[in-house]
């Protein structure tokens, strides 16, 4: 039974991986679409994600706009996995309603921490950002954003049920 537990506890973390890469996937593509229907150029906001991060992390000085993907796709997977445990948490503990209303209203809450309290504090301080995430993607553009990733994630554990009795073997 202790290898089965292993082996699920893997399993969740690949599956919340795979979730948090749809969903970083799913905020790309949209992010795009917007600026391809707005004429928004986008690539700034790739830029200030890398800008903000700040860390001397593989390209970000030659390529910031690869730099900002790249690191933007790093914190969805890590986001993904900590959705997934998150869910599984908290279903196997009392029936808490669909995955598809639950995983997008956290990561409103995770939206509404980014935009209200860590993005204020850290964007005026960073070099080379002219402009606050806000005024690059206004406020209702992020938030569907948000609401798009906790959907993908939420096809990506729904269509892997989460439920360690799956994995036990009698």
């Amino acid at each position: 039974m202790k290898a089965t537990n292993t082996a699920f506890d893997h399993e969740i973390w690949l599956i919340g991986g795979l979730a948090g890469a749809a969903g970083g996937i799913a905020e790309i593509l949209w992010i795009g679409f917007y600026g391809a229907l707005t004429g928004t150029d986008v690539t700034v906001v790739a830029q200030g994600v890398a800008a903000v991060i700040g860390l001397p992390l593989f390209f970000v000085t030659d390529a910031p706009v690869a730099s900002g993907l790249a690191i933007h796709m790093i914190i969805a997977i890590a986001l993904g996995i900590a959705l997934a445990l998150t869910w599984r948490a908290l279903s196997l503990r009392t029936p808490i309603g669909s995955v598809y209303t639950v995983l997008p209203a956290i990561l409103a809450i995770v939206w509404v921490f980014n935009f209200f309290v860590l993005l204020p504090i850290v964007s005026p301080h960073i070099d080379g950002v002219q402009q606050s995430f806000a005024e690059l993607v206004p406020y209702p553009v992020s938030l569907f954003s948000k609401l798009l990733f906790g959907l993908a994630a939420a096809a990506v554990l729904k269509r892997r049920a989460l439920v360690p009795s799956r994995l036990i073997e009698a």
